[in-house]
């Protein structure tokens, strides 16, 4: 995984995923993630994703798609609905999720030969 993630010149979206973590099943939430990286990269319009958690469980996630539709599509995915179920009986204290059209892009990369 890229970081930050190669992203497209714009307009492309942002789903924005802002979390509290239960102390719950570690093990079994550490499990799912990576497999709902696994199975997001996969999916038709998916651009990359940004994520870190702090020691005291708040995490924020940000994955880029190139449409609204390649959003719902993921939302709606079989496997997906079962992590996010499984995220609101043990795994999060409380979420929030924002949508977003990422209308400009900047970047610094100094380079390595100055």
């Amino acid at each position: 995984m890229d970081f930050p993630a190669r992203t497209p010149e714009p307009p492309y979206y942002a789903v924005v995923f802002t979390s509290r973590r239960t102390p719950a099943d570690a093990e079994g939430y550490a499990v799912t993630a990576e497999r709902m990286l696994e199975l997001a990269s996969g999916q038709p319009g998916f651009l990359g994703i940004e994520s870190v958690r702090a020691a005291d469980g708040h995490g924020i996630t940000v994955s880029f798609w190139d449409s609204l539709e390649s959003i719902r599509r993921w939302g709606r995915d079989a496997e997906h609905r079962l992590a996010q179920a499984g995220g609101r009986s043990k795994w999060y204290a409380a979420y929030r999720l924002r949508v977003c059209r990422v209308e400009s892009d900047r970047i610094f990369e100094p380079s390595e030969n100055p």
